[in-house]
């Protein structure tokens, strides 16, 4: 707020004026020069149509000051030595001509002066402020009040910054000004009826007084009010709240609808896929365990039906059928087909797992083996869709009776015997020794790692005498015996290899066909060349044969012709 000078002073049409503050002291002097000779001073105020009127007198020689009975000055009244007349407590009817006299026995000298009473007013203030406004409708906005002011100010209302000039239906300015009779202060109230706009939702609006003080022109301004509008929907928008982007099966789904009117609109209709009817609700419509059949079209419009928005809501899904799957058994040797079937909203990435294991292919068994045996795992996921992923599991067992093969070593110090009985089956069999004749069972053996349904179970003997060694292996399946002949330390034998692998068994065995192969292919081509020779020998017999008999028929010839020749002569 703009704060004004205690007094001021200035000559208006030649007339010495002072502007004084309400409430403050206003201060005159006398601007006459004392004469010589002077008996006293004496002042006195004038009002249009009225005698004077005698308030302090001073004489010059006693020194002594009188005030006049005039009650609108009591005790406010003060007469210096210089004849300077002060009034405390400025009023408004203090607004006078005052005239400053100075007598001597020949002569009476008169000086005016004029004053000015200005009193700041109150900061404005709007009151009665609407609740809110509506578009297309001229309703009152508020009063702005400014008090106590004087003389009386102007008051001008703003938006934005920029003044409100009247405008007929949309802009009407109504300005009502009261005096206070007792104190001569005014009182304005300027209100305002308006019509708003969309626009004008967060708008701020203002009213300034413009007043006049001791120093000129001045302006206060009233604090910023902003108003609700209201305005009609003109669209309505529906959209899907999820807490990821993408929907899947089990998910709950909230829709949402919306219009863009002040206030909004709470209530809607909600259209659902399949549904010819509109179900009303909140602006808000909740879809809890949504399967794939919620895909489709979804729509809101205002319950009038006379604005609708609509989206699209995908559910996606992930189905995984493992064929197979559980816990299987099978027997060694036999096929098994496994499948893994996908049907998705989308295109699945689809993996095996073995054991903990990923396998780059997936699983196909022509003809089981032990090692075949396991837990296995196909599992999918749509990387696209956060959290939806499915696996089934197969548990594999594969069965087989127990299979015996037996080996015998020599130990190279020559003192002793390994023998060593392979042994493959699922469930693990149990194997024991014994020796024929005795029938003891033998406890002292060494066995390696069951892995892949094989191991092997190992005696180390010595036998002084030929003896014979049995190994049984029995599980759930079957019992099966096996036995060897062992011969004493002292007799040299053929040894056989010891354990050997699966790989190198193989490797050995295809050897063995392809030596088996050659040697019986080469026994083929020499019995060949046997034959073809036996017969070329024996058709060179014949043809010898043949020749020797030509020959003698041809000697008997002529023997026969030297007969006959002699005969004749």
């Amino acid at each position: 707020m703009e704060l004004l000078a205690n007094v001021a002073s200035s000559t208006t049409l030649g007339l010495y004026t002072v502007n004084a503050v309400y409430g403050d002291t206003i201060t005159m002097p006398c601007r006459l020069e004392v004469p010589d000779g002077l008996m006293f001073g004496k002042w006195k105020y004038e009002m249009p149509n009225e005698s004077p009127v005698f308030i302090a007198f001073r004489s010059s020689t006693k020194k002594n000051v009188q005030y006049d009975d005039v009650p609108d000055y009591k005790d406010r009244l003060s007469l210096s030595e210089n004849y300077t007349l002060s009034i405390k407590n400025a009023r408004i009817s203090d607004e006078k001509r005052f005239v400053c006299m100075l007598v001597t026995e020949d002569d009476v000298s008169e000086e005016p002066t004029i004053v000015k009473v200005f009193k700041q007013p109150s900061q404005p203030e709007i009151l009665h402020q609407a609740d809110f406004l509506e578009t297309e409708k001229l309703k009152m906005l508020g009063e702005c009040v400014v008090r106590d002011s004087y003389p009386e100010g102007n008051v001008t209302w703003y938006k934005n910054g920029r003044v409100l000039q009247p405008v007929e239906g949309v802009v009407v300015i109504n300005l009502r000004k009261v005096e206070n009779r007792s104190t001569g202060l005014f009182t304005m109230t300027s209100s305002l009826q308006y019509m708003p706009t969309k626009e004008d939702a967060n708008a701020k609006f203002t009213c300034i007084v413009t007043y006049y003080g001791p120093s000129g022109q001045k302006t206060i301004q009233s604090e910023p009010v902003v108003f609700d509008v209201h305005y009609p929907t003109e669209k309505v928008t529906i959209r899907v709240l999820s807490q990821s982007s993408t929907i899947k099966e089990g998910d709950n789904v909230t829709l949402k609808c919306s219009g863009n009117g002040n206030p909004p609109p709470q209530e809607f209709l909600f259209y659902i896929p399949g549904e010819t009817e509109g179900i009303r609700s909140s602006d808000t419509y909740v879809m809890t365990d949504v399967r794939r059949n919620a895909t489709g079209e979804y729509k809101c419009s205002l319950i009038d039906k006379s604005m609708m928005d609509a989206t699209t809501i995908t559910v996606h899904y992930l189905d995984l059928q493992l064929t197979p799957s559980g816990e299987v058994t099978k027997q060694i040797g036999e096929a098994l087909p496994v499948s893994c079937t996908i049907s998705s909203s989308r295109n699945a990435t689809v993996f095996w797992i073995k054991d903990n294991t990923r396998m780059k292919t997936s699983p196909s068994f022509s003809s089981l083996q032990y090692q075949d045996a396991g837990n296995y795992i196909c599992e999918t996921t749509l990387q696209e869709v956060e959290g939806l992923k499915k696996r089934k599991t197969l548990k594999l067992i594969v069965e087989g009776k127990p299979q015996i093969k037996m080996t015998k070593k020599t130990n190279t110090n020559k003192m002793s015997k390994t023998i060593v009985c392979h042994v493959e089956g699922f469930p693990k069999p149990a194997v024991q020794w014994t020796v024929t004749g005795s029938g003891s069972l033998i406890n002292k053996t060494e066995e390696t790692k069951y892995v892949n349904g094989k191991f092997s179970s190992k005696i180390i003997i010595a036998p002084e005498e030929n003896v014979t060694l049995t190994c049984i292996a029995e599980n759930q399946l079957e019992r099966t015996v096996t036995s060897l002949n062992v011969s004493a330390i002292s007799i040299p034998e053929y040894d056989e290899p010891e354990d050997r692998n699966d790989d190198n068994s193989e490797k050995v065995n295809d050897q063995a066909k392809l030596i088996v192969g050659i040697v019986v292919g080469l026994l083929l081509v020499a019995l060949v060349a046997g034959v073809v020779y036996w017969l070329y020998v024996k058709k060179s017999k014949t043809a010898s044969k043949h020749v020797d008999k030509d020959l003698g028929n041809i000697e008997e010839n002529k023997k026969l012709e030297e007969n006959n020749h002699k005969s004749e002569t």
